[in-house]
Formats: structure tokens, sequence, C-alpha cells
């Protein structure tokens, strides 16, 4: 909505709003991360708190500023704009022509591929998996992220700036959820108040079936690259096998406490191993 409003409403060009959106996000991943290392609450819970705050808050908002909740018109105000194919465009496109016209993939009538190039948001994906893999597993910071995550205390006595460390997730968090929200808005062309509903959820459970364990200190973004891409295919298998979604829900609940039982044992080997 922070692309929207101000794109469609307010007559902002498109890179504008997203920058803003950018801003206004890691703002708020700021505020969060400062609560929670001033406090000493939990994040888990501090996060859910703004959850319901920012959620009521875009709601409101929305229909304040708009009188609506479902907002069109993005791509009409994107139309050429500079930023926005970054987000909601393809890439690969003449490559993939060039596959429909060897036959290697299908076609429609008009003779135009059935994939027409690759979403910005698997590029995104892909990008930040890489990004982030090397700097959790070959920088100095990386490892203050393990040290921060399975003991706070022991990390501080060693010079590792905790405090830091937390805000910077947690902006880097924002940012990643900006990433997705962008591409959201700006590949279907409209923004919903309540687009994301049960996502959270979601994002953990893919997370813990990467191998991150809740209580910190464990697991790796591979790990959730692949936990994602796992929740992702048994979610679009249980579609077009045509089993009632309902059951999909049950799989995810199941497969979730699987994973956390099996993350718990291996956590239990490796502490006594060592």
């Amino acid at each position: 909505m922070m692309i929207a409003i101000p794109s469609v409403f307010w007559g902002w060009p498109v890179w504008l709003a997203i920058i803003f959106a950018f801003v206004g996000a890691m703002a708020i991943g700021f505020v969060n991360g400062y609560i929670v290392v001033r406090t000493g609450l939990p994040s888990f819970i501090v996060s859910l708190a703004f959850l319901f705050i920012l959620r009521g808050l875009t709601i409101a908002l929305s229909i304040l500023l708009t009188n609506k909740t479902i907002l069109s018109g993005v791509s009409d105000a994107a139309e050429g704009d500079w930023l926005a194919g970054a987000f909601g465009g393809e890439i690969g496109t003449e490559f993939f022509i060039w596959l429909a016209n060897v036959g290697l993939i299908d076609t429609y009538n008009d003779g135009s591929p059935i994939v027409s190039g690759i979403p910005m948001v698997i590029v995104w994906w892909f990008l930040l998996t890489f990004i982030a893999s090397f700097i959790l597993l070959r920088t100095r910071f990386g490892n203050w992220i393990f040290a921060a995550g399975g003991d706070t205390n022991a990390a501080k006595n060693v010079g590792v700036p905790t405090d830091r460390v937390k805000i910077l997730l947690f902006m880097f968090t924002a940012f990643c959820a900006t990433v997705f929200a962008a591409c959201q808005v700006l590949e279907f062309g409209s923004a919903a108040a309540d687009r994301g509903l049960l996502k959270e959820f979601e994002a953990i459970i893919a997370a813990v079936i990467g191998g991150a364990l809740l209580t910190g200190g464990y697991g790796s973004v591979i790990g959730a690259f692949f936990g994602a891409l796992i929740f992702g295919v048994v979610q679009m298998g249980i579609f077009f096998t045509g089993v009632d979604s309902d059951w999909f829900r049950v799989f995810l609940g199941v497969m979730l406490l699987i994973a956390v039982l099996f993350n718990n044992y291996i956590r239990k080997k490796v502490t006594s191993a060592r």
C-alpha cells in the first residue's frame, strides 16, 4: 500500500514510491529491533505485536486516504518507470521464445510460449540467497549473527555488538519483505490491504523446514531456500492433484512438527558430541 497509494493517488513516480516503501519498512524494522534490544523482550513477541499494529493501520489508513482497501492502476503508473522493471518484469524473454520455436516448451494457440520469462521475484530470491549466504558463511558479521542468536551474553562478553546485529537483522528482514511486496504489487498491478494474511506463519514453517531453530544459533540460508522450495512445491502439487486445499494446512502442521522434532534431535546430538 505504501507503493500503490503514493503512485496512484498522489501522483508520485513509481520509483519514488518504491524507495519510500523501502525506507518506511526499514524504519519500522529499526523500531522493532530497538525495542527488542532495549527491553529484552523476545523478538517473536515484539514482531507479533507490530504485525497486528501494522495490519490494522494498513486497513485504517487505506480507507482514510483512499476509501478503498484494494487499489488498482499501479501497472499504468509504472509504465516506462526505470525502477519498476527491477521488481515487476521478467528476464530471458527471448530465450523462452526460442525454446518455444524449437519445440522444447509448449505454446499457446497464438504461438507465444506458455512460460514467457523468469519473473523478477525468482531473480531476487536467488540473488538474496547468494548474498545472505556469503555474508553468513564468509564474513565476520555472519559469525556475529550465529553468536548473537546462540548465546547473546556470551557473544557480548567476547566483544560482539549484539544490539547492532539484531537491529540490522530486523532491518534486513524488513528489506526482504519489501522486495517481495514490490514484486507482488508490480507483477499484479494492484495492492490490497489484507494481502499477505497468514504469510508470516508460512515463512516460519519454511525456515524451520530448512533447518533453522526457533531457539536461535542454528540454520542456514540455503536451508531456508530449500524449505521455501519444498513448501511451494507441496502447495502447488496439492493444487494440481485436485486434493482439497484444507488438507494442505493439515500437511503443513504435520510437516512443521516433524521438522521441529528433527531439528531438536540434531541439535542435541551436535551439542552432546561437542
